[in-house]
């Protein structure tokens, strides 16, 4: 069986804080690790969406609703659904890993930087799927 879970690929997230919520798997983990022994990556996601735009608004308005509020976060692979979807979105994977998420300084920074590039992709027009949300 090949493997699903790969870099870029847009999954959804199916409980805890952010079920519902999509997002990108930036390091996936098939085998697990000492700390986690099941399969599990780490996810950027979108906390919270850009809001609807339209062509009435002032710039400083849509400058406003096009924010978006992202998360990082280690997911085991039962708590995620994996989509068709595929987001060439290229993080930096040396200030993107687990040993990030354990300080709080570098967790912001880390979402900042998340932030800057999920607000470019979006601006580009790209993947427009992945920036709305999900209705259910």
């Amino acid at each position: 069986m090949g493997k699903i879970m790969k870099a870029g690929k847009v999954v959804l997230l199916l409980s805890g804080r952010y079920a519902g919520r999509k997002a990108v798997v930036v390091k996936p983990n098939e085998e697990g690790s000492t700390d986690k022994p099941f399969p599990h990556a780490l996810v950027a996601g979108i906390d919270r969406y850009p809001r609807k735009v339209t062509k009435r608004m002032s710039k400083k308005k849509v400058q406003k609703r096009s924010k978006i509020k992202p998360f990082l976060k280690v997911v085991n692979y039962n708590h995620m659904m994996p989509t068709r979807y595929l987001v060439d979105i290229p993080f930096d994977k040396s200030n993107l890993n687990k040993e990030v998420l354990k300080d709080p300084k570098k967790k912001k920074t880390a979402r900042s930087m998340v932030r800057t590039k999920f607000e470019e992709k979006y601006k580009s027009g790209k993947s427009r799927w992945f920036f709305q949300k999900l209705r259910f």
